[in-house]
């Protein structure tokens, strides 16, 4: 089976960053995939990627290494590491960038990437994607143990994500995290925290709420056509705010933090 390495960073599609790193994987192993899932991320926001990677990294095939570099302190003391856990590989910055993996996953492996014979460049300070977790990631898929690309740690950056609290019996308060390129916003509000309130016929008995605006919470997009603000549960089976056909975060003003409470009526 070809093994697959997945792209995830803020490089962006106007410069030769991301085809770099493609070379290289290349020239290492030429049996690969390679997926880009992303090069939008914001610039240096590292949270934003640690919710983009935990929303898809499970839709790719066992063993599939995710390459993620959101790296603003590329060539300081910052470790470059791997993760092992589960059926699936990341590598990247010891940032925090892997939060989201941690968080969810109880049994992980952590190395600090020391072996520089596999790197494409010794010493490099700017471009570590393409010096050091490109071909760290071809080689990986070439079948060489994670345990040769240097030692365990276990004090790896491990940032605080937002997650949903349960406010009151019939009361979930949760926040948006990120705002997609239709002007949706998703909330960290996920389908199971939904069904903790343990009710029959859930949506005509909850409503959502947001910067103060009652929300009605539907089953699809299309359920609604006029441009009013509503709530879906998303292919991720996270919350969202939405509107049909138009722009929720620029009619709306919504951004990342607001808070969104999803109130059960008794």
């Amino acid at each position: 089976m070809k093994r697959t390495i997945t792209l995830l960073t803020d490089f962006g599609a106007r410069d030769t960053f991301a085809g770099q790193m493609k070379g290289v994987i290349y020239s290492i192993n030429d049996e690969v995939n390679i997926v880009d899932i992303t090069h939008d991320i914001q610039p240096h926001m590292i949270r934003e990627a640690a919710i983009a990677l935990g929303m898809c990294y499970e839709y790719f095939p066992r063993l599939t290494v995710h390459v993620c570099v959101i790296d603003p302190g590329v060539g300081s003391e910052r470790r470059p590491i791997i993760v092992a856990s589960g059926n699936y590989y990341f590598i990247g910055p010891d940032n925090g960038i892997f939060s989201y993996i941690y968080n969810i996953n109880k049994e992980i492996t952590v190395i600090h990437i020391k072996a520089e014979h596999y790197f494409l460049r010794k010493g490099s300070s700017t471009f570590q994607a393409r010096d050091i977790f490109a071909p760290v990631a071809a080689w990986l898929t070439k079948g060489v143990e994670i345990t040769k690309f240097g030692d365990e740690i276990s004090d790896y950056v491990k940032l605080e994500l937002p997650v949903p609290r349960r406010k009151a019996k019939n009361i979930i308060e949760g926040e948006i995290v990120h705002i997609d390129r239709f002007g949706n916003a998703l909330t960290n509000v996920s389908a199971k925290d939904f069904s903790a309130l343990s009710v029959s016929e859930l949506i005509p008995k909850c409503r959502v709420i947001c910067k103060g605006r009652q929300v009605r919470l539907k089953h699809s997009y299309s359920d609604v056509t006029n441009k009013e603000l509503y709530a879906v549960f998303n292919s991720n089976d996270l919350l969202e705010l939405f509107i049909y056909r138009g722009n929720a975060a620029s009619q709306f003003g919504l951004k990342t933090g607001d808070i969104v409470s999803l109130i059960l009526q008794e």
